[in-house]
């Protein structure tokens, strides 16, 4: 029979480290998707304002498909890689749920390990590989990293 761990002997692993519940992914997920669309709306409002002539030309094709789902998709990667990149595992959804994206060590995700997260989602149907307990989506495990609850974990 192994000893209990007792606060002090946590104190005194390197990284203690608890993946963040599937809830607050999901709502990481709709906080960083809506600011995504906000902040696209905004660049055409902006496009339109500077330029009315570019939004009336979109106006004139009637194929809202496959090819506007995919640009979608690879300028939300890009978003996201950049945000994370930027403040190191974090967006403003992990900032709102207190949970960030490190490396399966612990470490702070480094800006490569950020864009291949970022562009991970792009990949099609990543969203349902979230999907079970404990949630390790693919932008996860293809990059070694993991999402955790920073106020259940000890960190160094």
């Amino acid at each position: 029979m192994e000893p209990e761990q007792t606060t002090n002997d946590l104190l005194n692993i390197e990284n203690y480290l608890v993946r963040a519940e599937s809830g607050k992914r999901f709502i990481n997920l709709i906080i960083d998707l809506v600011l995504f669309y906000i902040i696209a709306f905004g660049i055409g409002v902006l496009i339109a304002l500077a330029s009315p002539s570019t939004i009336e030309g979109l106006g004139d094709t009637n194929d809202f498909g496959l090819a506007d789902r995919l640009i979608s998709l690879v300028l939300y990667a890009l978003y996201m890689s950049v945000v994370e990149a930027v403040f190191k595992g974090k967006s403003l959804g992990k900032i709102i749920t207190g949970t960030r994206a490190v490396n399966l060590d612990g470490s702070r995700i480094s800006t490569s390990t950020a864009f291949a997260r970022g562009f991970s989602r792009a990949v099609p149907f990543c969203a349902f590989s979230a999907l079970g307990s404990p949630c390790n989506p693919w932008q996860d495990r293809w990059t070694n990293t993991m999402v955790i609850d920073e106020k259940k974990s000890i960190l160094n």
